[in-house]
């Protein structure tokens, strides 16, 4: 039976192209509309407790809720790729709170702190689409690249986010100085393991004039055991995809000294209520 208040529920607020254009999302992920422009609802109060709840956000099951509930043509949250998450954020805020939103910011040069209000639909016109196609070409081999999946991003920072944690407590506490070293180096050999795992998601193929590799493992062998130059390009090449798909810094122009700086600028959990 239909509901009879169903007319009187929350309605798409606006609409979104991703910078993915839908690539990368493994079958069932997403049910991408014709026109290419997904609908984004604004968010319930259900939401609102979810997106506050510490466990939540710290796991990323919050913003994968909250996902699910305002961009219901996405299924599968966790799949979304990493060059999609911060069009989809800035969207749901919109949808929810509207298009302005203010910030604060200090001068670098006056030091002088100064609200200032921000159009979110520029943040989003800025997020470019993204050239995964251009493969690096090392000899006869061809690397093809692609974005890691929310799951993948939300693993590897929570992880990293605890080493580096322990690396900074080590310090303080009463334990003997040798085994406080081999703490610290084993957490900074996770780090670099990690690392290594990021790169290895980041490349969709390597193509050999016989074989096409998109085996991860296979992958992850390859950078441990590759040339350094060769590694160096690799490297350049993902966090050059993974810098332009993220969020461009602000430019402002400070009231009391007329400095222009640029400021940097996340939609994450501390400001989305903002």
């Amino acid at each position: 039976m239909t509901n009879p208040l169903s007319q009187y529920f929350r309605q798409p607020s606006i609409y979104i192209k991703l910078p993915s254009g839908g690539q990368f999302y493994p079958p069932g992920a997403l049910d991408m509309p014709p026109n290419g422009e997904l609908p984004i609802l604004p968010m319930t109060a259900v939401d609102e407790i979810t997106y506050r709840t510490p466990d939540a956000l710290y796991n990323g099951v919050a913003t994968v809720d909250v996902i699910r509930s305002c961009v219901p043509n996405i299924k599968d949250p966790w799949r979304i790729p990493s060059c999609d998450i911060d069009t989809i954020l800035t969207a749901i805020r919109i949808a929810s709170f509207g298009h302005e939103m203010e910030i604060d910011s200090t001068c670098p040069e006056c030091k002088s702190s100064e609200k200032h209000s921000l159009d979110l639909r520029t943040v989003i016109d800025r997020i470019s689409k993204v050239d995964f196609v251009t493969p690096v070409e090392s000899g006869d081999l061809v690397i093809y690249f692609q974005p890691m999946d929310y799951q993948q991003v939300n693993a590897n920072s929570a992880i990293r986010f605890e080493e580096q944690r322990l690396i900074a407590l080590l310090p303080n506490t009463e334990i003997e100085q040798s085994e406080k070293n081999r703490m610290i180096g084993e957490a900074f050999k996770k780090i670099t393991d990690l690392s290594l795992v990021a790169l290895s998601c980041g490349i969709r193929s390597i193509n050999t004039p016989t074989a096409q590799v998109t085996d991860n493992e296979n992958i992850l062998e390859f950078l441990h055991n590759c040339d350094r130059a060769l590694f160096e390009s690799l490297k350049d090449r993902i966090l050059e995809l993974k810098k332009s798909t993220e969020i461009q810094p602000l430019q402002i122009a400070c009231s009391e000294c007329n400095k222009e700086y640029q400021q940097s600028f996340t939609l994450d959990m501390t400001n989305f209520f903002g």
